[in-house]
């Protein structure tokens, strides 16, 4: 059996790069950016004034100045005669040759005239290119862009940007036992969670999920749905991969002529994983324990999706927890964890099984016991995948 890290370097260097797209900024909320942004304008665009207050030449200060004019933001102020200030808002473009803003707090009025004080040149100014420079590169190539990332983007006038393309994921259930969230299980039923649970995983990390069904045990309708799923980006499948008399997976990928590359990791839960590829298409056989599916695509298959999309960074951040109780476990697999991280303490839940779907309420980290490790004492450290910020 290959270790999760030799899993991971295997799958995500089999996977190819997809080609980018042009899409709104308004849908690239998730997605990967394919090219550099850089700046083709400055910001702000212009001096402006930081407070309200009054703009003037900071040589003629302290004195008492007579007020030439308002200026409010989006206005357009023409020259301002020397010896004279103007009273100026947040925001508002500052006139050419003033070079300070003193804020009203620190003035006085008398008539039609103000009492300002001495004030430095570029006093409360956000000067022109301050925050982004033109030609700034603003953000790199395979940046996953977020909601203020977004904001950046419309500042700087992109209203159309190049990423990475999604992947299309054709979802496979496997079982005769499995049936659609809308049926009443019948006794020896159960209903197909994971596809539900992997296809707003494939969703968050960026691609399109397709849930094509649920493939009976049999070799020709798993093989049929195969089919299918093949003229998709990716393929999952979840159950028959082991090696029971009913688990045909193994044997339709063969049929359906995908080279099975991966099988079986050192891993608890989620053993019986394996990787294959017909052309460049990847196919994932996922465990059929739902926690073990899982588990399986938060490893592998999530970071596949993201390389796929040419992301930078493909895995979830790490930290150092504490495990009050400890954990101790036999040495050969590396053990996962469901639980909730707080500060830098988890608290493991207390159900651990692969079919215990109760684990995952409220789990926000999987601590992962390396494979060697057979104890970690009470209070010891191990660390923590981050499922969410924390």
């Amino acid at each position: 059996m290959r270790s999760v890290a030799e899993t991971l370097a295997a799958v995500v260097g089999r996977v190819t790069r997809l080609a980018p797209e042009s899409i709104d900024l308004d849908a690239a909320l998730g997605r990967v950016l394919a090219h550099d942004i850089v700046a083709t304008r400055a910001l702000p665009g212009f001096d402006n004034s930081a407070m309200d207050g009054y703009a003037a030449r900071s040589a003629e200060l302290p004195a008492t100045l007579p007020i030439a004019s308002v200026v409010a933001a989006g206005d357009r102020p023409g020259p301002v005669p020397a010896g004279h200030a103007v009273r100026i808002f947040t925001g508002a473009p500052v006139p050419a040759a003033l070079d300070t803003v003193v804020m009203q707090e620190d003035t006085q009025r008398d008539g039609d005239r103000i009492v300002l004080p001495a004030s430095p040149v570029g006093e409360n100014i956000r000067h022109a290119g301050e925050d982004i420079a033109h030609g700034d590169r603003v953000l790199p190539a395979g940046t996953r862009l977020r909601a203020w990332d977004l904001g950046v983007l419309a500042a700087l006038g992109v209203a159309r940007v190049d990423v990475g393309r999604a992947p299309r994921v054709a979802i496979i259930g496997t079982g005769d036992e499995l049936v659609d969230v809308s049926t009443q299980p019948a006794p020896g039923q159960l209903v197909d969670s994971s596809a539900h649970a992997l296809a707003a995983l494939v969703t968050e990390a960026g691609g399109v999920a397709v849930r094509l069904g649920i493939a009976r045990d049999t070799l020709a309708d798993i093989r049929a749905m195969l089919e299918r799923a093949l003229a998709y980006d990716v393929v999952i499948t979840t159950g028959g991969v082991s090696v029971g008399d009913r688990d045909h997976v193994r044997a339709a990928l063969d049929a359906a002529q995908v080279e099975l590359e991966l099988y079986k990791v050192a891993m608890k839960p989620g053993k019986p994983f394996s990787f294959g590829r017909r052309g460049t298409t990847p196919v994932f056989g996922l465990p059929g324990n739902p926690v073990s599916t899982l588990v399986g695509f938060e490893l592998f298959v999530r970071p596949a999706l993201l390389a796929m999309q040419g992301a930078s960074v493909i895995e979830r951040p790490r930290r150092g927890v504490v495990l009050p109780a400890g954990y101790r476990k036999p040495a050969g697999r590396a053990h996962y964890l469901r639980a909730r991280v707080e500060g830098d303490v988890a608290r493991v839940h207390p159900k651990q099984g692969s079919a215990m779907l109760s684990s995952v309420i409220g789990t926000n980290a999987l601590v992962e016991i390396a494979a060697e490790l057979t104890e970690i004492p009470p209070g010891g450290t191990a660390p923590a995948i981050l499922l969410e910020p924390v």
